[in-house]
């Protein structure tokens, strides 16, 4: 079946377009709890991150569900991974997430995870979508759901996030700049890593409503870049707006990205003995990733983009490490979704254990030169069936051979073609990725 309202992350839009409306966040509240409520609890927790058009949204799921009969439990700003963790440990029906994640502020989303703080299957999904087609009613008065906020959620998570950390060591000595994207991290990772021991540097930790993801965070890593060279500080870390992506920075000012600190963790566990199995990446991971675990002899396996994609096959393989490039990165020893302050420290404890900066942490991994474009597109067609851009893309391949990659695919979140090409010279990969992108807005 063909899901109308649900994407590969949620809902997501423009705020004040449908469906990111409030008389859709009612329904779309009443119509999952109708079909959530089952383990008796009768209570969704409700977590958002920085976005002003939180309030609005926070407020009419609130309704809605009250209407189905189930009462919510309001997190206030939290981190993604944060409302799957606390969802589990109250046993709530499902967690809710009000966030679009590293969308700028105009945007905005809703996501459930589901008692077990993982991602919704998807015939969940669907049956919500049926609901969403039926008139809302509402329970008797005496049935309504009530509302009320937990104060002590940040502190909660803050132990949690600690918890992951091996307790014989610290991170005394080390000076670390923090950048929370003005999102959903901005209270609880500076404390985390201070707590540890840390002198912390903060940027991106005063949010006020609309400057989410704003030149900061894990998908423009420049202002952090700039501030671990001036403050001459040990390395950097960057969280997206609603903290289930991470970026590292070394001292050198190099961008640590999701192949690498997988790679940086897989190395450590095994060393260790603690690999369980392999790792699973995504379409989009590095080839340079993939060869450096073939010297390793660490199994390694793509799964489609997306971290609910990545789980699916970590629990397929009942493999315990996985993520994406993008900074997507699920321990699932610790979590059930991607976690952008447990990862962190995970390469934290891996620089403790060896004695070594973050910038000798990722030696032996060779990268190959990746490029990126995204091509905007109205939504409607499949530019991608296209003779002219599958032509260029045969092209390409052929001249790439074994030695490089294409990968085209629509975003689960945006309306963007996304266009990689991977290969051992970045002028040709340039230049081969320009040239499919001109097809694919030809096609558009």
């Amino acid at each position: 079946m063909v899901r109308k309202y649900f994407g590969t992350d949620g809902i997501r839009g423009k705020v004040g377009e449908y469906p990111i409306t409030p008389d859709f966040a009612l329904k779309l509240g009443w119509a999952a709890g109708k079909v959530l409520a089952k383990q008796g609890t009768r209570t969704v927790l409700i977590g958002k991150d920085t976005r002003i058009s939180g309030y609005m949204l926070e407020s009419a799921l609130e309704a809605g569900l009250s209407a189905a009969g189930l009462s919510a439990s309001l997190l206030g700003p939290m981190p993604t991974p944060a409302v799957a963790y606390l969802t589990r440990t109250f046993r709530a029906e499902a967690g809710i997430v009000i966030s679009a994640s590293h969308n700028p502020f105009y945007d905005n989303g809703i996501k459930f995870f589901s008692a077990d703080g993982t991602k919704l299957p998807d015939e969940i999904e669907l049956a919500i979508e049926a609901e969403l087609d039926k008139p809302i009613t509402c329970v008797d008065s005496a049935q309504l759901g009530k509302a009320k906020r937990i104060n002590d959620a940040a502190g909660r998570y803050i132990e949690f996030c600690k918890s992951t950390f091996p307790t014989k060591y610290n991170l005394r000595g080390l000076k670390i700049v923090i950048d929370c994207a003005h999102g959903a991290t901005y209270h609880i990772a500076p404390n985390v890593l201070r707590e540890l021991g840390a002198e912390v540097v903060e940027i991106g930790c005063l949010p006020d409503g609309l400057n989410i993801n704003k030149e900061v965070g894990a998908t423009d890593t420049r202002a952090l870049v700039a501030k671990v060279l001036a403050e001459q500080a040990d390395l950097g870390i960057a969280y997206d707006g609603d903290g289930d992506r991470v970026m590292m920075v070394d001292h050198t000012g190099y961008v640590v990205d999701g192949d690498e600190i997988l790679y940086i963790v897989a190395r450590d566990e095994l060393r260790h003995g603690r690999l369980k199995g392999g790792v699973v990446g995504t379409k989009m991971s590095n080839v340079g990733l993939e060869i450096a675990f073939q010297t390793l002899g660490i199994p390694f396996i793509r799964a489609d983009v997306g971290d609910r994609y990545v789980m699916e096959m970590m629990l397929e393989k009942q493999w315990r490490l996985g993520g994406e490039n993008s900074g997507h990165i699920i321990f699932a020893d610790h979590v059930s979704t991607g976690d952008g302050i447990v990862a962190s420290l995970q390469v934290l404890a891996a620089m403790c254990s060896h004695q070594l900066s973050l910038h000798d942490t990722r030696k032996g991994l060779q990268m190959f030169p990746q490029v990126l474009l995204n091509v905007k597109f109205s939504g409607s067609g499949d530019p991608l069936a296209s003779e002219k851009v599958q032509a260029e893309l045969a092209r390409v391949e052929a001249e790439l051979g074994e030695r490089g990659r294409v990968l085209l695919r629509k975003s689960g979140t945006e309306p963007l073609i996304r266009v990689m090409v991977e290969g051992e010279q970045e002028d040709t990969i340039n230049q081969y990725a320009q040239a499919i992108a001109e097809q694919v807005v030809q096609a558009c």
